[in-house]
């Protein structure tokens, strides 16, 4: 029995540190591409990650291991091995498309704040109406757009629509290239960084809003703090007071 036992845990450990590879692969893709910093925290691209891959990497090498004896026919066992590889590679298939839909794709100033959009709320229907750089959705990470006001005979419906999820940032008709009206929109919008951390933070920022300071390479008095729009809440989009621009992301609630 303990031969037996010992054969199930070599193929076990193999079949686990080629499905490690592959995810190691597979993270490489969605990281550097679909979801770069901060958007693997802000976005959830971490979360997601280690949801839709976990769950495969650990039952592909467990059912080997269950599976798996070499006193069957080769023919047998090389059938049931790739019956496994099949199935672990369709969960790998569709974690993968999960992630896709859910890269995001715009970062997107609403007036009086940033949105972070992700393809699978994309109105792709008014993809036709946008700018014409922004008519195919991103797969390097989201660009940073403006959006305009709909026009009078257009706001009863873009209201119903905004009751519906559907807001200006995911309704490409509306999307703007930035530009320096985008610019000013975003200096109206935003509050003194130096302001917000005395009202919100007790006057001393912590550890990770001074390390998002720092990456900015700019003084605190110099930043502003629009609110932030994601999956996780209580982030802004730090903009240089100068340009309009937006310069980095702190974990600092500036709505």
């Amino acid at each position: 029995m303990i031969p037996v036992l010992r054969a199930r845990v070599r193929a076990a450990l193999v079949h686990l540190g080629f499905s490690a590879v592959v995810a190691i692969s597979a993270a490489a893709a969605v990281f550097l591409l679909w979801y770069p910093w901060p958007y693997t925290e802000i976005s959830g691209g971490a979360q997601l990650f280690l949801l839709v891959t976990g769950v495969d990497l650990v039952m592909g090498p467990l059912i080997t291991f269950v599976i798996f004896d070499a006193r069957k026919r080769r023919s047998e066992l090389g059938r049931d091995l790739l019956l496994v590889v099949l199935l672990q590679l369709g969960g790998l298939a569709y974690g993968a498309y999960t992630m896709y839909e859910a890269r995001p794709v715009v970062l997107a100033l609403e007036r009086d704040r940033f949105r972070v959009v992700i393809a699978a709320t994309v109105q792709t229907a008014e993809l036709s109406r946008a700018p014409t750089a922004l008519k195919d959705l991103s797969l390097t990470g989201p660009r940073l757009i403006g959006t305009r006001q709909p026009e009078a005979s257009d706001r009863a419906d873009a209201v119903l629509l905004a009751m519906a999820g559907a807001d200006l940032g995911m309704r490409p008709r509306y999307w703007t290239e930035w530009d320096s009206a985008s610019r000013a929109q975003t200096l109206k919008a935003g509050f003194r960084l130096e302001i917000l951390i005395k009202e919100r933070a007790g006057g001393k920022p912590g550890s990770e809003l001074s390390a998002a300071i720092a990456r900015t390479g700019l003084p605190m008095n110099q930043l502003r703090a629009v609110p932030l729009l994601a999956r996780r809440d209580g982030w802004s989009v730090l903009v240089d007071e100068k340009t309009g621009d937006p310069v980095g992301f702190a974990p600092i609630d500036s709505f």
